[in-house]
């Protein structure tokens, strides 16, 4: 059975790598490209099973599940372009962050059992309040970059969209306070006079392999794909030791996390004094990688849960190595 996967474009680079699996992704598009609507956009280098469809359009396709990524998928969209019939299709609510209004006693906006809710780390589906809802957790999957890490420049690198505007939560805080001690270049959209601009995704591999060190300042998030990225091609990771990321990284053999700065700070400083040093902690940490994040595990986890939630068996799931009952 191929399977048709309806959702809309909120993570380009989550969707790309979503969309290596074996199945087909229909998503949305409007002409004002408002959130969620973009199509698949020039950025990502999407295959042929990433299919447009014009919003008006979407009542009159035939689809096997449907994933929401956003409050405003579940309790907007899906009213305003999917037909009746679409909305009896078998669901999936995939989350890709903590909860905002407090770390543990967030309720989530799901709260029907015939939804399946699937986080992208332990750390946000220990935190949500989930309802009683069906619940796993696929972690993330990139693809090996064709570039490798050369670690040439003697400082860090910071890749983050909108830092400055985003504030503490990113860590923007964090980033001045450790500019001032440690070379760090930052690029995303929106870094303003503090950065260098955008990288595109495509480019990033390339243009970051130069840098000695990847720095990952956000307090509260879920686990960045760009520090997967960074892993996957050999390169040190330094952040902070909260959320997803304390159970990544291994302290001082594939990297380092603390949530003392100032000891991050002295980590940053001896990675560019030392370059073999930073190779050796960034080829253990590709390693983790490589099994941990790898694109192959994660369209399987994929694959294998489409084909559950579509099928209706109820059987326990193994996702990730980790047993989770389904139960209704």
């Amino acid at each position: 059975m191929h399977m048709k996967i309806f959702t809309w474009h909120i993570h380009g680079s989550y969707l790309y790598y979503l969309s290596q699996g074996d199945y087909t992704i229909y998503i949305p598009v409007k002409n004002d490209r408002t959130e969620g609507y973009y199509g698949r956009g020039e950025t990502f280098p999407f295959g042929s099973n990433v299919i447009e469809i014009a919003a008006e359009e979407v009542k009159n396709h035939q689809f096997d599940c449907i994933l929401f990524q956003t409050n405003q998928n579940y309790l907007k969209d899906q009213f305003e372009i999917l037909s009746e019939a679409q909305r009896e299709l078998p669901k999936i609510y995939l989350e890709h962050d903590p909860p905002r209004q407090h770390p543990t006693d967030t309720k989530h906006v799901v709260d029907d059992t015939d939804v399946t809710l699937v986080h992208v780390t332990h750390f946000n589906r220990l935190m949500w309040n989930n309802n009683g809802v069906p619940t796993h957790v696929i972690e993330h999957g990139v693809t090996m970059p064709k570039v490798t890490y050369s670690g040439h420049l003697s400082k860090g690198i910071v890749v983050i969209n909108n830092l400055p505007t985003r504030g503490r939560l990113l860590g923007f805080d964090i980033f001045q306070e450790v500019k001032q001690h440690v070379p760090l270049d930052l690029v995303g959209m929106g870094t303003g006079a503090w950065g260098l601009g955008e990288v595109l995704h495509p480019q990033l591999p390339e243009f970051q392999s130069r840098y000695r060190f990847f720095f990952n300042p956000i307090r509260y998030t879920s686990l960045g794909l760009a520090v997967c990225e960074a892993l996957m091609m050999g390169m040190p990771v330094v952040g902070l030791a909260t959320t997803e990321l304390s159970a990544v990284i291994d302290n001082g053999y594939s990297g380092y996390i603390h949530t003392d700065t100032n000891f991050l700070t002295e980590k940053m400083k001896m990675l560019i004094q030392e370059p073999q040093l930073a190779k050796e902690i960034g080829s253990r940490g590709r390693d983790m990688a490589m099994e941990r994040f790898n694109i192959s595990r994660f369209t399987k986890d994929w694959e294998k849960l489409f084909a559950e939630v579509i099928t209706g068996k109820q059987h326990d799931l193994r996702i990730n190595n980790t047993i989770y009952e389904v139960s209704k």
